[in-house]
């Protein structure tokens, strides 16, 4: 699994929440080509909760939670990809 992180290693410090999701319309093609494609937004913890509604109201992701800011994909074929979540 490819996995792509934009957070800069301070960031890495600070934004120590992700909200990670599986992006229905990115599965299986691309760099995900035979697997799922994950979406990860990082935030401060005291974001989580405002961030969490806003990925969960969207239609196209699926299987929304929230992980550690050390989480790493499981293994195969597919793309994870980390943003920062903008405040």
């Amino acid at each position: 699994m490819f996995l792509k992180d934009d957070r800069t290693a301070e960031q890495k410090l600070t934004h120590t929440v992700i909200v990670l999701a599986t992006d229905r319309f990115m599965s299986g093609w691309g760099e995900a080509k035979g697997g799922p494609s994950y979406a990860g937004w990082a935030c401060r913890p005291e974001l989580q909760d405002t961030l969490f509604s806003r990925i969960k109201a969207r239609k196209d992701m699926k299987n929304v939670r929230v992980v550690a800011s050390y989480y790493r994909p499981p293994s195969g074929p597919g793309h994870c990809h980390i943003y920062v979540a903008k405040e």
